[in-house]
Parts: structure tokens; sequence; C-alpha cells
């Protein structure tokens, strides 16, 4: 990528010169030592005035007014904005002024980082300032941020480019207050959960992201090649056969925030790169596991807005149990007219053409009862609602259903028009278990690139006995996107993937 340097760098540059020839560091390395914060101040100040007399802060240039012998700066530090009072006289006591004059006036920008010392006051007009009594330059900026200005109403120099907001997620975190506060949202949330599932006792744990197999999930995996074994590898689709084998080994409940990668298409729904979180509990089943569902995602809303009701761009979300619930061929029906339940792979064909639903030519019959439901069901499931008992074609790691043994004791979360959470009765029968891995393998001899590896080490686990097993595993980034009110994954995703720039 080429770079060319403008105007303004060029100006900033000959400011760290000059600033270096004046013996002042553009970068020191002694450390700063903040008391205090932004947030604190303009929260407790009111309050206990006296424990503010002697501040220290450390932050961002974000504007400036300069008005001769006092100027006024705002500075951004992790927590909000506050103005500071800066006056030549308190700056520079004694006869020589040039730091306030040359150093504070002319070397300075928006977008440098300073330490002050001062203490804090109320001006004239009300507002909470620190009255600045010693600067110190932390951090020279060299490129300008995209400050954005108001006239009349009118914004200008906005920084909402969706492509410039996700390469440059550090600019953006810096000018849009938004974006600091979905991620903030988003650390509640992760947090929410663990403290959750860890007041039920469960284990967090970490399983490889560099697997010889990959599996627990139809999809296509990103492969590489590991040199001193000699060797291929893969990033994990999911963790969710490492954990099941955390199971057999004694442990009663385990559950991972897991990286997982997808060699698949990009959307706002979709990045190759994304977080799931897996929990297994022994001795459960799937309708257990619902139960545990709606009462952690009811949690999660409660702790970050204090209401099940969470605002979804022109919907409103709810929480609050319980939630609606359907089988998949009910939902089917519900939406399309159209019994499917008794139909095989032509019958289902003809179907999906009626409804005028694409269908690639690898496709069976699983295949083509998914992509019939995410297209006439899953846009019309705003509320949080069950989709539950599949067929067993769809879900080679979910045990036969105990009343219909062509379906599987197996769970969807559809939420917003897209699953947040997918869940099982595990199947715990390893000579079941390789026949359905069997039958994967076919599907991938006709060309299905999602179809699943038969894991042998995996089998070898479930023959010493691995017990009745609940199984759940969450979107993070689709709850994110819905708990923050985001339109896209790229939202609530710090780096999400992108092309390379030209």
């Amino acid at each position: 990528m080429s770079y060319s340097i403008s105007e303004q760098e060029l100006l900033r540059r000959q400011k760290k010169e000059e600033l270096e020839a004046l013996g002042i560091n553009p970068y020191p390395s002694a450390t700063f030592a903040s008391n205090t914060s932004t947030q604190d101040i303009l929260s407790n100040f009111n309050k206990a005035p006296d424990n503010f007399k002697q501040i220290s802060i450390a932050g961002r240039i974000m504007g400036r007014r300069i008005m001769g012998a006092a100027s006024f700066v705002e500075l951004q530090d992790a927590s909000g904005k506050i103005q500071l009072y800066v006056h030549r006289d308190t700056l520079c006591p004694g006869d020589d002024k040039s730091f306030y004059n040359t150093v504070f006036k002319k070397l300075l920008d928006i977008g440098d980082l300073i330490g002050i010392e001062g203490y804090v006051f109320t001006t004239q007009v009300g507002e909470i300032s620190i009255h600045v009594n010693k600067l110190t330059l932390l951090s020279k900026a060299l490129r300008p941020l995209p400050v954005v200005k108001e006239d009349d109403k009118q914004v200008y120099d906005a920084f909402t480019d969706p492509e410039q907001r996700y390469r440059q997620r550090y600019v953006d975190l810096l000018v849009t207050p938004t974006t600091r506060s979905i991620f903030q949202k988003r650390t509640q949330m992760i947090q929410a959960i663990r403290q959750y599932l860890n007041s039920q006792g469960y284990d967090e744990v970490e399983t490889p992201i560099l697997q010889p197999l990959y599996g627990g999930a139809s999809a296509r995996p990103f492969k590489t090649h590991h040199n001193t074994l000699d060797m291929s590898l893969y990033l994990r689709i999911a963790n969710e056969l490492y954990l099941k084998r955390l199971i057999v080994g004694g442990y009663e409940g385990v559950y991972e925030f897991a990286k997982d990668f997808r060699n698949e298409g990009m959307s706002r729904f979709h990045n190759p790169e994304f977080t799931m979180l897996e929990l297994y509990v022994a001795y459960k089943d799937y309708k257990w596991m619902m139960n545990l569902t709606e009462e952690l995602l009811e949690q999660v809303a409660l702790h970050l807005y204090g209401t099940t009701a969470v605002p979804v761009g022109t919907h409103t979300i709810d929480f609050k149990r319980p939630w609606k619930r359907f089988t998949m061929f009910e939902a089917i029906q519900h939406f399309t007219g159209i019994d499917i339940s008794q139909m095989e792979e032509l019958e289902l064909r003809k179907a999906a053409a009626t409804l005028s639903v694409p269908l690639e030519a690898s496709a069976g019959k699983a295949k083509i009862i998914d992509e019939i439901f995410g297209a006439k069901c899953e846009p019309n499931l705003i509320q949080p609602t069950f989709i539950t008992d599949y067929p067993v074609e769809m879900s080679p790691l979910a045990k036969q259903h105990r009343d219909n043994p062509t379906l599987v004791e197996r769970f969807e979360v559809i939420c917003n028009g897209k699953e947040i959470c997918n869940a099982f009765s595990e199947l715990n029968d390893p000579i079941e278990q390789r026949k359905r891995f069997e039958e994967q393998l076919q599907l991938g001899q006709r060309g299905d690139e999602e179809a699943m590896m038969l894991d042998e080490d995996f089998l070898r686990a479930l023959s010493y006995g691995m017990p009745p097993t609940a199984g759940l595993g969450i979107g993070i980034d689709r709850l994110a996107m819905i708990m923050t009110n985001a339109p896209s994954i790229q939202e609530v995703i710090f780096f999400p993937q992108m092309r390379p720039e030209h």
C-alpha cells in the first residue's frame, strides 16, 4: 500500500522537530500517574469538591480555543471528555512564557496526548473544568483526527463511512462515542454470561484452535500446514467435539468462549472469524437446556438494561420467559402452508421450486429443508423463538428423538430473523455416531463442502461412555448485535475481515 504525506502531516512533523530542538521529547518514556478520570470528576466533584484539589489526569486533546493569555482545551480519556482551563501565568509562573506561547499555542495539536496536573473548579457558566497547573506532552499525533464540525444543525467531516470505520477502528473509537458504547456493552454481556455460568458451577476451559480434523458443525474450514510435523491442520469451525471429550473425562459442566473460523461467505450477519459460547452439561437433555437458555438470556438483558425489553431497529425484542416454541415442520407449514414432514428429496426439491427457494445441485435432504426454513421462516421470527425437533439428516451430532426416530432432539433460538443459539441432546451412541459420520462422508463425495469429517479419536472417546448430555452454542457476535442494537456484525467486532486496501 503506497503512502503519501499530506500537507497537515508535513506540518505536524515539522512541529515534532521543533519540539525536539527545544529539548522536549515528543514520545517520552516516563510513566504518567493519573489519580482520577473524567467520569469520576464529572460524577463526584459536586458531591465532594475537596477530593479534587490536586488531581492528575492523562488524555487526548480533542478541541482547543486559544484566547490570548487564557485558553480552553477539550480533553478525552477512556471514560469521557472534560474541559481544561489553561492560563499562561499559571503554566509559566516565571518571566519565561515560551512554554505557553510557543509549545502550547503553536506546537500542540488536536489528537496529541497530554498529562496534566491541577485542580477542579466550576466556571462562571457552570461547567465543571480543570484548572491546569502543569502540562506534559506524552505523545505527538502526526496524523490529524477527523474532527466533526456542526454549523446551523449541519454536520461536516463526520467519520461515518463504514469501510473507513471498520478499517480504522482506532479512529472510529476516538471520534464516535456510540462505537465505544457498543463494545462496552458487548464486554458487559460476556461478563454477565460468564457470571451466570460460573454461578451454576460450570468450568470454563480452553480447547485447540488448530485441529488435525475439523468437526462439530457443517462448514467449510480454513486449512494450513505445520512444517515441523509435516501435516495439514485446520482452524476450528467449532469446539464441540473437544468439549464432549471433557465430558467423557469426568467433567459434568464445561463451557468455552471460542474463536471459530469458517471459510464461507461474508455478510452483515457473517464474518469468517467469530466468537461462540459452547456449553455442555452431563445428565441433562435439550428440554432442560431450553429452560437454561431462556433464563440465561433473560438475565443478560436485565443485567444490561434493567428490563427484558431490548430495542432493536424498529422492533422491541422481549427476552422475558417463556418464549414461543415451534417444531421445525410446524414452523415451515405455518409460514408456507406446505407440510414437508413426510417428503423425500425429490418432493422437497419440487416444494423448494414452488416456494422459489434456490438450491445447489449437491444439496441433500437436510440442506433442502434448511434452505426452505432459512428463506421462508427465519425472517418472520423476530421475538426469541425455539425451533425444535429437526430431521435426523440435519443434525449428525444430535440424539435421536425419543418419540420419533426420523427426528433428533435439537433446538435453535431464532431472534430478529436469525439463529443465535443451537442445542442438542447430544448423541452418545458411538455406533450410531459412526453411521452418521459415514453418511456425512457420502454427502462430501457428492460435492457438499460443508459435510463433516469422520473423527476416529472422538468415536474412541465415545466408546468409553459419555453420559446423557445437553449441549448449547450461542453466537456471541449475533447476540451482541441484538443487545447493542447494531445493524451488522461488523459493528460488534473490533476488526472485521475486509479486502486489502488498494
